[in-house]
């Protein structure tokens, strides 16, 4: 018993040990390759176009995608621990199969597994499965071993040795141990996933408004000749990440998916029962259409399909009047809504084309950052420039420089949405390119011998969001149940926050008293000197409060909200502000709409 629970724990943390890079050893295991984020394939432009919608609209950075080209059934998964690692898997079918609406209803579908959590949870499973199928694979291991010995010795010989049988018997005994474990794990597993599904095709329903697209991709499904099976050799192990059920299961209670028809009349309660025919000649055909309506330039709908009052506008002072509660634009934490979707889809297509095609590959993304960073300030400006002659990459020094000028004139709201598309390309740059890269960006924000909130913000979502894929890092933990004993860095947090959106002393402290009303703490939270907010000792209170439980993630972010809106004016500066906080917490906040109101 000993052994065998020596042998289970060892697997069992081996397996999460090597998924701590992230989503992408998820894809890389089952066969999937990077897509190009400047890739000119019509298909794969329109699938990361939508992506790129969602992430802006949701609020997080655009993950990278992952396409399982050797893959026909229609198919998608998102993996990761966190919203900084995740990243989205799709098959070939799935690519070449789904309309637009389709497509954007299945991603829509995998990132509410991305909001919700549902990733750490499925990433932990593999690796607990994983421990408990190590003792079947040893007895397997042993039978095979003692079948070829047993055969081996039988054709020297003629006859069988004693140890064989041992080995034999040592073997069996281990395989039937270690199958019924992982029975009973599969059954934990498939119950938990169907669980899930149901709640994230409610949630792409929510957040596309669109009903027909989710569940015109599960009509295809059930009618496509290959459904959503997957070939590879590693499919079991994630099969309860998919979007549709990716094995068949001779025993209905190992389903990781509710049955297609529960799903769709969900969806649909008048469905007719009747999935779509889909083939090879449709195939075919689609193909051949594609041809005829080319994306336009943005790839994205076209901004007069935004809702009213988004398309042609971008937020400027945010309306922080008594119509909703604070608690409101903290709700939609995890539930953006179709009116992010289109005032994303509004903002991709009013941004310039070169803005839009720097950053989709890994020199123009470098320059755009750089760009984004350059002062308004002469003097500091030359410096920057200088600093970037010396030491940066010459086409991205020069890139940089072409790219001046756009990064100059993007309305305030849009920059970090930008920065946000360009971290997708940044991930590709090699570990040296990296550590380059985030030298030079150190010079730049340095030159002026200070930080602003802005060079804080793109430092801190950089940094944040690439950091996994070059280094491995440590696991964020709940350390703190309770903000009682955190008062410090609260109180730094909200004052740093009552500083910088209000001018005299009074008006801060009146913001800070607004936003420490929402912690709920017996302690009064004290309103710290100017002098001591500086953006420096701010990372390192966000270091500490990253490390609080999701209710007291939800107090803090509230507080923030009720501080930035006391003077009844949210700033796009404020705004951005708390969404990079929120960030930081792992709660990533879509953007605030015009006329959204903070409370």
């Amino acid at each position: 018993s000993g052994v065998t629970v020596l042998v289970v724990a060892a697997g069992a943390f081996f397996k999460p040990a090597a998924l701590r890079a992230g989503g992408r050893v998820v894809a890389e295991s089952l066969g999937g390759r990077l897509i190009d984020p400047g890739t000119s394939d019509p298909t794969l432009r329109r699938v990361l176009n939508v992506v790129q919608e969602m992430a802006i609209a949701s609020g997080t950075t655009v993950p990278p995608v992952y396409l399982l080209d050797r893959e026909s059934g229609i198919n998608a998964f998102a993996a990761g621990f966190t919203p900084a690692d995740a990243v989205i898997g799709l098959t070939r079918g799935c690519a070449d199969l789904l309309s637009r609406d389709q497509l954007q209803g299945v991603m829509a579908h995998e990132f509410s597994h991305i909001l919700n959590g549902d990733m750490r949870i499925s990433l932990r499973l593999i690796g607990i499965i994983h421990g408990i199928l190590i003792i079947g694979l040893l007895g397997g291991i042993l039978l095979r071993s003692a079948f070829y010995s047993g055969a081996g010795r039988h054709r020297r010989s003629g006859k069988q040795g004693g140890g064989v049988l041992v080995l034999a018997a040592v073997g069996a005994a281990l395989a039937i141990i270690g199958y019924v474990g992982v029975f009973f794990g599969q059954l934990i597993k498939a119950s938990l996933s169907r669980q899930r599904e149901f709640l994230a095709d409610a949630a792409a329903v929510q957040f596309t408004r669109l009903p027909g697209g989710i569940a015109g991709a599960l009509k295809k499904i059930g009618g496509y000749t290959f459904h959503s099976k997957l070939v590879a050799a590693n499919a079991e192990e994630a099969s309860h990440l998919y979007f549709g059920d990716g094995l068949s299961h001779w025993f209905g209670l190992l389903a990781t998916h509710p049955p297609l028809p529960d799903r769709i009349r969900r969806i649909e309660p008048q469905w007719d029962g009747q999935f779509s025919k889909v083939d090879v000649p449709d195939r075919v055909a689609q193909k051949a259409s594609r041809k005829q309506r080319r994306l336009s330039p943005a790839g994205v709908v076209p901004a007069a399909t935004a809702i009213a009052g988004l398309s042609g506008t971008a937020p400027g002072d945010l309306d922080a009047g008594p119509a909703a509660p604070v608690a409101d634009a903290i709700g939609l934490i995890g539930h953006p809504s179709q009116a992010h979707m289109a005032y994303a889809a509004a903002l991709v297509a009013k941004l310039p084309d070169e803005v839009r095609a720097a950053s989709n590959e890994p020199y123009g993304a470098r320059a755009l950052i750089f760009a984004l960073l350059l002062d308004r300030d002469q003097k500091i400006r030359q410096r920057q420039n200088q600093l970037l002659r010396e030491h940066a990459d010459p086409l991205v020094y020069r890139l940089t420089q072409q790219l001046a000028p756009q990064a100059a004139g993007l309305d305030p709201a849009a920059r970090l949405p930008v920065v946000d598309m360009a971290i997708a390309a940044l991930i590709e740059l090699s570990s040296r390119q990296y550590e380059a890269f985030k030298a030079n960006l150190d010079l730049l924000i340095g030159a002026d011998q200070k930080i602003d909130l802005f060079e804080w913000m793109l430092g801190h979502i950089i940094v944040r969001h690439l950091e996994p894929h070059f280094a491995r890092q440590p696991r964020r933990r709940v350390n703190y149940y309770s903000l009682q004993s955190l008062m410090q860095p609260c109180a730094l947090l909200l004052s740093t926050l009552a500083h910088a959106g209000h001018g005299d002393g009074e008006q801060a402290q009146q913001a800070l008293t607004a936003g420490a009303r929402h912690l709920h703490t017996a302690q009064p939270v004290t309103l710290q000197p100017v002098e001591s907010c500086g953006l420096s000792a701010l990372d390192e209170a966000m270091k500490v409060l990253a490390h609080v439980g999701p209710r007291q993630k939800r107090a803090l972010l509230t507080g923030c909200a009720a501080c930035i809106a006391a003077d009844r004016q949210v700033t796009v500066a404020e705004g951005e502000l708390l969404r990079a906080i929120a960030d930081s917490l792992d709660c990533p906040m879509p953007p605030l709409l015009p006329g959204q109101s903070l409370g």
